[in-house]
């Protein structure tokens, strides 16, 4: 059985849809905190049981009869992350699972100053001490991030942030289906190339693309890093979300989200989808 951690999160629902296309429902398993909002996918025939990464008896049972799983990572920082990370992944050797699959990232670099990139690093190693293969997702960053970032630029006309570097833009349904593939063949074998969009943009490049999109005009604004970890601290920011996206740009800058490469479209067989398709569907639902 497949098991997918996460799967009421946004990549983690994804992967378990595309995994439906191909796989007979009963052969899918999802290890969730709340399992009433996966109501639809045990409707659907697919085993959903209670899993939380701080609880061990929770994944051993959510884990039963595991041949692969997808280890998502959580959406926290620091020592806590790697010590969930660390319980999936001992969770699921016990299991007896064949093979691990983590959503890593390209910029996985202990020394980052991105805060969730030395946890996905941490990580790695764990996968390798595990004893069980592995596959460490590389992934690209989130394209939804990038209109994130956009804030209020579309109401104001300036894209206000700190100076930056290019970033290769990923489509969460891509990075999705490149995750189904790593679950259901043996093609994906430890740390991967990095799996990315088809280009490395910067915000001035993004600011260009939504001024296109909108046909108003957005004008890009470098601020001093300070002034801007101020001004997310004096709208009511927690300190800790205010470094994580300051650290945005102090890696992007540094290129640990660049340059694009040509290995998710040719896993997948297609183009990867751009950011531009990203951008428009994300400005059309404003």
């Amino acid at each position: 059985m497949i098991i997918v951690t996460g799967a009421n999160g946004m990549l983690g629902r994804a992967v378990t849809e595309r995994l439906l296309d191909d796989v007979p429902a009963e052969q899918i398993g999802v290890s969730v905190r709340d399992t009433e909002k996966a109501r639809a996918l045990k409707e659907r025939g697919v085993r959903v049981r209670r899993g939380d990464f701080t609880d061990a008896a929770s994944l051993a049972h959510a884990f039963e009869g595991a041949s692969k799983v997808l280890v998502v990572s959580v959406d926290t920082t620091g020592e806590e992350a790697v010590s969930r990370h660390g319980m999936a992944i001992k969770a699921a050797a016990a299991a007896g699972a064949g093979r691990i699959v983590y959503t890593s990232h390209m910029g996985s670099n202990p020394s980052s100053p991105f805060p969730p990139m030395p946890d996905h690093a941490a990580t790695e190693a764990l996968l390798r001490e595990s004893g069980v293969p592995f596959t460490a997702l590389r992934n690209g960053f989130y394209a939804s991030s990038a209109a994130m970032l956009l804030g209020a630029a579309l109401e104001t006309g300036e894209l206000i942030a700190p100076q930056d570097g290019p970033v290769a833009w990923t489509a969460h349904a891509d990075l999705a289906e490149v995750a189904a593939l790593a679950l259901t063949t043996e093609d994906l074998d430890g740390v991967t190339p990095a799996f990315t969009g088809p280009d490395a943009i910067d915000m001035a490049g993004i600011a260009a693309i939504a001024a296109e999109l909108t046909g108003r005009p957005i004008r890009r604004v470098l601020v001093p890093d300070a002034d801007y970890h101020a001004s997310l601290l004096a709208h009511g920011l927690p300190k800790p979300a205010a470094d994580m996206l300051l650290g945005i740009f102090l890696a992007s800058r540094q290129g640990e989200f660049a340059p694009a490469g040509p290995t998710l479209a040719r896993i997948l067989g297609r183009p990867a989808v751009p950011l531009t398709d990203v951008l428009k569907e994300a400005i059309a639902i404003r």
